[in-house]
């Protein structure tokens, strides 16, 4: 018999072994994380230092949160389905603890990743004694339960099918097509289509007691991370008829008074806001996995104000709010086109005038909530609600 030269990376076809595979590249990163650790103190931040950093945030930012997937989503569910006798009395006290370590550890890292940012940028030289023990003890202790005592269940428990669908699950995870595959059921792609929200998390503690500046808070966040458009929202109206109504428009303006955008007053929203001026706003900054919904009561702005704003706006965008008639229908973009160019020509030169079928809505907001995506489905909900005598007031929601 004759050692091998290497040790092999396991196949999906054991996808037990992929998880103590998963459970060694953790265990190296961990390890990097304490040298790095060390290396700080004696040495600063170096190159060295810089492309540590690196590796364990590119492993813990993603990598490891597959392998959570891996336990959550397929792993402790079958072993649930499967497990009778002491096997299912075991279970009922070690997913509720498992889980409770998933939050823990993403609680940690959160902790720790500005930290290791700020190395990789070679910005900073500062990482947590504290929170690298804490993270590493977590970790350590939570692998410990998992190859004691899930992986030797599954392998003890799991038919030769149930291994391959786990693998394939597996697979699919980490966008590998497996071998031989069916063409699957749409219907199951999408009830299996999930991300879990990592990022960030949300304390009653972390938000200002004003929802205002909180907002400006948040939106300032989702600049600097360069979302993509911060400033578009969902609007939600409500027909005459009762049907709720929703398109995407942009903020142009937020302060105190509530926030505010632009529009043609004879648009489908504008003559809902007429008859309804009960409204909603909601904001998603997925970059962030963030949620703002804001309800409220829409009012018009000045005149004064909608003159101010209309002509800072492109020329070109002007001549468009004075050529479309909003919402009504029309033959062709031909005859749109033309519409346009009729004002164009009529207006020439001049600056384009203030429609009086234009101008800008405010919501006074009533109910401010920020939503903060978290694993499982657990998110972040903090909702502030204005009194009667225009105070707010603040409070946990449930997920």
């Amino acid at each position: 018999m004759t050692t091998p030269l290497f040790d092999p990376v396991p196949g999906f076809d054991q996808p037990i072994a992929v998880l103590k595979h998963c459970h060694d590249k953790i265990r190296k990163q961990l390890t990097t994380l304490q040298n790095l650790l060390g290396h700080l103190a004696q040495h600063g931040n170096t190159a060295d230092a810089r492309q540590a950093a690196k590796a364990v945030l590119q492993y813990f930012n993603k990598a490891a949160h597959l392998h959570h997937d891996d336990e959550e989503q397929d792993l402790m569910p079958m072993l649930q389905a499967t497990a009778t006798g002491d096997d299912a009395t075991l279970l009922a006290t070690l997913v509720p603890e498992i889980l409770a370590d998933h939050q823990r550890m993403d609680q940690a890292w959160l902790t720790l990743r500005p930290e290791l940012d700020a190395i990789a940028a070679g910005a900073g030289t500062q990482l947590s004694a504290e929170g690298v023990a804490a993270y590493v003890a977590a970790y350590q202790a939570h692998m410990a339960k998992e190859e004691g005592q899930l992986a030797p269940m599954a392998k003890r428990l799991f038919s030769p099918q149930q291994m391959e669908q786990l693998g394939t699950a597996m697979q699919r995870r980490r966008g590998i097509a497996p071998e031989a595959a069916e063409t699957p059921n749409p219907a199951a792609v999408l009830a299996a289509m999930r991300i879990d929200y990592v990022q960030s998390s949300l304390n009653e503690t972390d938000v200002l007691a004003d929802p205002v500046a909180q907002f400006q808070k948040w939106f300032g966040e989702a600049v600097k991370a360069q979302v993509i458009e911060p400033n578009a929202m969902d609007l939600s109206t409500v027909t005459p008829g009762g049907k709720p109504s929703s398109r995407i428009v942009l903020i142009k303006q937020f302060d105190e008074r509530g926030f505010t955008w632009y529009t043609n007053y004879n648009s489908d929203k504008g003559r809902q806001l007429e008859q309804n001026p009960h409204a909603a706003l909601l904001f998603f900054w997925r970059e962030l996995e963030r949620q703002v919904r804001i309800e409220g009561t829409v009012v018009k702005t000045t005149a004064a104000e909608s003159d101010e704003y209309f002509n800072v706006r492109p020329v070109q965008s002007r001549l468009s709010a004075i050529a479309s008639q909003q919402s009504a229908p029309i033959a062709d973009r031909a005859a749109l086109e033309s519409n346009y160019a009729a004002v164009a020509a009529a207006i020439g030169d001049a600056p384009p005038p203030r429609p009086e079928h234009w101008g800008g809505y405010r919501l006074q907001p009533e109910r401010i909530e920020f939503w903060q995506g978290r694993r499982s489905r657990f998110h972040d909900r903090i909702v502030y609600t204005r009194g009667a005598d225009g105070q707010w007031s603040m409070q946990r929601l449930q997920p």
